[in-house]
């Protein structure tokens, strides 16, 4: 069996390791050893939201639903789908939510035309595909944007918005929750201007390699710890009210939302 590796890299705010670190203890202890080859004991707080690819060690992590269907095609599973409690969720689904300071005098998406703006990765649901097909109509086929830079960092761009350093950004609005929660200072400094389309929230995932009746024991365990009366302080860390069976999900709507920016004449974000 390989070297199992756990992580959890899409809501990753230093202030947010005990709540992660509290997550995993709680999976790995509703596994209860049935998982054959030794458990890693701590999270890779080192693993990039996007890696370079989903390795066959990889028995837990998160990974964005967009890039699952394109650069990780057929390299993960599908475990669970998370529903969270913050503003602009639903179950099993989330959004982007533009930001831009909280002094800002844009009051529609439309007035964001000619500024400056920043993005996390060309790879991104929520900050790349979600905002492209939000803007789509609006852009006219043309730049809509005066600027526009990949960070690789969305609680960067948050921060990058609050200090004036860019006009606008388009983050998930769980990373934005979390933000404000841990980091109320600067999130005070922004506000959300607008919300793109919903789509399925950013799913738990294992490598396509793990065997299946280890996927039966990871999916069992962390319905455990989604619904179990003794791991509500572990879901409250992490703003989770549920997890949800991977088949309700309908993750080919990103695919659907980059097809409709494409034919709307703005294939790219600009």
């Amino acid at each position: 069996m390989p070297a199992w590796r756990a992580s959890l890299p899409m809501y990753n705010l230093p202030e947010m390791r005990p709540a992660n670190a509290a997550f995993w203890a709680a999976l790995r202890e509703e596994l209860q050893g049935d998982v054959p080859g030794e458990l890693p004991d701590e999270l890779s707080f080192d693993r990039l939201p996007v890696p370079s690819a989903i390795e066959p060690e990889n028995l837990f992590t998160q990974v964005c639903g967009y890039p699952l269907q394109t650069i990780y095609r057929g390299q993960a599973r599908l475990l669970g789908v998370p529903s969270y409690t913050a503003p602009h969720c639903g179950p099993g689904l989330h959004a982007g939510v533009f930001i831009v300071a909280a002094d800002a005098p844009y009051r529609s998406l439309g007035e964001l035309r000619g500024a400056h703006f920043v993005y996390n990765s060309r790879h991104s649901n929520s900050g790349m595909n979600l905002p492209r097909r939000a803007l789509a109509e609006l852009a006219g086929g043309g730049a809509f944007f005066a600027s526009i830079a990949e960070t690789h960092s969305q609680p960067g761009n948050i921060e990058r918005v609050a200090r004036g350093a860019a006009d606008a950004t388009c983050v998930d609005c769980v990373t934005y929750a979390f933000y404000c929660r841990h980091r109320p200072e600067l999130g005070a400094r922004t506000r959300i201007l607008a919300a793109t389309p919903a789509t399925p929230a950013i799913p738990f995932v294992t490598a396509v390699s793990t065997p299946e009746p280890v996927v039966e024991l990871l999916q069992a365990a962390l319905f455990r710890v989604a619904r179990a009366a003794r791991w509500a302080g572990v879901r409250e860390g992490l703003m989770l009210a549920d997890i949800l069976p991977p088949e309700v999900a309908d993750y080919p709507l990103q695919l659907r939302h980059e097809e409709e920016a494409a034919t709307l004449g703005y294939a790219e974000l600009r």
